[in-house]
């Protein structure tokens, strides 16, 4: 635990100007993110006794071990950056918002020749008519379906638009009248994009002008005894009025706003969000936070429109209303009129429909907490208990909130692979996941796999700490693994794990609580001996045994037996089972990079296409090495000049001997398709 006053700047040093300020902790990862109108002031705050300080903000004081800040011009700069220095460090002591998935829209592709209707997501593209967000995917599709009848927009992707006009013939639903089919030319471009344009209007809200021309071309139908015309009408009519009930009016005045509600206590806080397009509410999305910083409601939602609008993803509305403003108000307001290219109405419902609609967001949010408490407390509770089992089992100082395993994956000794896989909090860090191919040797040693794997991983931590001038100097000046310490000159200027040249963290920048190896006694003593030999005597290391799930210690003769209700074993069972599938994954793509492309990607001349073509004439290699120049010749594409080096590149290579069934001897031929059941199998 650090001391603020070790790394408090002097008070003349820090400007009066806005800005935005870091917290670093020891190995340079950013753990607080903050904005100020006046960055002397503010920063200021945070180096008083800490008993003054609010307990969330000391203790990400007395984490942080140095502080930076960047001077802007103004607080609407400050915001940008925040949010931007936000999502790139995801610092652990800033409000993050789970759950911000990406929501399904519906999109019109109007930027297209021919305007394309489909369900997207992510940012918004130009030229794209946007719709929603809706809760789910299939909510868009429910609509789509009933609009179809009345607007045959097309709906398919460019592939199957291109094979129609091919083929000249349409898909099944330019038969069924729900497209009208411009592929074949039923319809010119011009009117598919006048088709493409009411859609977009009937979903905007202008409704009413097209209900009662439908209705009036009923009536005269009828009125001409044409009743099968009269029908389909009245079909349509009642499609569209089904999609409008999808969507019922809550603001008259066809509105577009977007409503945010907060229902906060201690420790979380839940946001939830309406978005009213025309009148209408069109879609519903919500977040869930730690308030792991001294945040009060107008920060809160400060954050949350932060998250909603700084992707760029979310088009901003004529209005936003939130239960209560950001202080001060003025910086977010710009930015949203920014955003928009327009003014925004930022502000509090006093009365009338929108007060009601926003008592409604509001007992929604309440609801999503309670929810959210139901299911998440079991959930902390759980992985807190593994962890503090872990430390009791292995003797650990502390719980070990980064957790590392290793594991080796081969097919009889071809192709070996590891991987490691990161825990951070009982939870997976799949952004920190790495894969090695073992390249010290050929053949099959799990043991010395495991030593060459752990020793890389480890040697690549003790370089990036040489870098960055993060060396535990003893007296003799010697580095850990025995090399010379830098010099001080090399000292300079460092920050830590994290890449000064881009601000991301390094690879291999920082080291685990707890090591984790897949196997028993002898991978455990190859990993021990790899920290051994580097020096590195500040990891706690464990392998968990398959057989008996034993969890093995370096040195000792007898395992350590968890019982099968500890959670501390079902953490382990987890990461490990996690590195086995990481490994497996890597290990079969690389198997079947290899067998797939193999002995043809060296034949000069021959491409991607050429090649693909050649082993599905000829079905394997085997037939394909039997081939003559003649029957290469009648593959597609292939002429005489390439025939010849094909054939005698392929005669130039002794073939793999014959893979072997185990279980019965019998050699499987490599053009026999799949091997049964006592094929060779993925060995982890």
């Amino acid at each position: 635990m650090a001391d603020p006053s070790t790394y408090r700047p002097a008070p003349g040093a820090i400007p009066l100007s806005p800005g935005v300020y870091r917290f670093r902790d020891a190995h340079g990862r950013v753990i607080y993110v903050g904005k100020a109108k006046s960055l002397r002031p503010r920063l200021s705050s945070y180096f008083q006794d800490i008993a003054g300080l609010h307990p969330r903000t000391a203790t990400m004081v007395t984490t942080a071990a140095s502080v930076e800040w960047t001077v802007v011009g103004t607080e609407v700069e400050a915001l940008q950056l925040e949010y931007s220095w936000i999502k790139e460090y995801d610092p652990r002591f800033n409000v993050k918002y789970r759950d911000d998935k990406s929501y399904p829209e519906l999109a019109v592709t109007l930027n297209e020749e021919y305007p394309r209707v489909q369900v997207m997501r992510g940012a918004h593209k130009k030229g794209v008519r946007y719709f929603g967000p809706y809760g789910h995917a299939w909510a868009i599709r429910e609509t789509v379906d009933l609009l179809l009848r009345v607007f045959p927009v097309r709906t398919c992707s460019n592939g199957v638009f291109k094979r129609a006009a091919q083929v000249g013939r349409p898909c099944l639903l330019g038969y069924i009248g729900k497209c009208a089919a411009p592929c074949v030319g039923k319809i010119s471009a011009e009117e598919h994009r006048e088709l493409a344009e009411e859609f977009c209007d009937f979903m905007a809200g202008r409704t009413g002008g097209r209900l009662r021309r439908l209705e009036q071309e009923m009536q005269q139908a009828a009125a001409a005894m044409e009743y099968e015309k009269a029908a389909r009408l009245r079909d349509d009519l009642g499609a569209l009025k089904r999609a409008m009930e999808k969507n019922a009016v809550v603001l008259a005045d066809g509105t577009d706003a977007d409503l945010l509600a907060l229902a906060e206590d201690e420790l979380e806080a839940a946001v939830q969000i309406f978005h009213v397009r025309g009148g209408r509410v069109r879609g519903q999305r919500g977040w869930v936070t730690d308030r792991v910083e001294d945040v009060d409601t107008p920060g809160l939602v400060e954050h949350a429109l932060q998250q909603l609008y700084g992707s760029g993803s979310e088009s901003v509305p004529r209005e936003v209303l939130v239960p209560e403003l950001p202080d001060p108000v003025g910086p977010v307001r710009e930015w949203l009129t920014g955003l928009r290219g327009a003014q925004v109405d930022l502000r509090v419902p006093q009365r009338g429909d929108k007060k009601d609609l926003m008592a409604t967001v509001q007992r929604n949010a309440q609801q999503a907490l309670a929810l959210h408490k139901t299911k998440r407390a079991a959930d902390l509770t759980t992985r807190s208990r593994a962890l503090q089992e872990l430390a009791d089992a292995l003797g650990l100082d502390s719980v070990p909130l980064r957790i590392e395993c290793f594991d080796i994956s081969h097919l009889q000794g071809e192709d070996v692979v590891a991987s490691m896989v990161v825990f951070e909090d009982g939870l997976a860090r799949k952004s920190e996941y790495r894969r090695f191919a073992i390249k010290g040797f050929a053949g099959q040693d799990d043991v010395r796999s495991m030593h060459e794997v752990v020793g890389r991983r480890f040697r690549r931590y003790l370089q990036e700490r040489e870098q960055t001038g993060e060396w535990a100097v003893p007296e003799d000046g010697a580095a850990p693994d025995g090399s010379a310490a830098p010099a001080d000159g090399d000292l300079r200027d460092t920050a830590g794990p994290i890449d000064p040249d881009t601000g991301r963290p390094r690879r291999f920048a920082y080291p685990p609580q707890l090591l984790v190896v897949d196997g028993g006694q002898p991978q455990v003593a190859a990993a021990r001996r790899a920290l051994d030999e580097l020096g590195i005597d500040d990891v706690a290391l464990c392998g968990l045994a398959k057989r008996l799930e034993e969890v093995w210690l370096p040195g000792e003769d007898d395992p350590v037996v968890l019982p099968r209700s500890s959670e501390g074993l079902y953490l382990l069972q987890r990461v490990r089972d996690e590195a086995h599938r990481f490994a497996i994954t890597y290990q079969r793509a690389k198997r079947s990079k290899r067998l797939t492309t193999g002995e043809l990607d060296s034949v000069p001349g021959l491409g991607e296409t050429r090649r693909q073509a050649l082993l599905k004439h000829f079905g394997s290699l085997k037939r394909l090495r039997a081939a003559t120049v003649d029957e290469l010749c009648e593959v597609p594409g292939i002429g005489r000049r390439t025939a010849e080096t094909v054939a005698e590149a392929l005669a130039s290579r002794t073939p793999a001997a014959p893979a072997v069934n185990t279980a019965t001897g019998e050699i499987i031929d490599d053009g026999a398709g799949p091997a049964g059941p006592g094929a060779p199998q993925e060995t982890p």
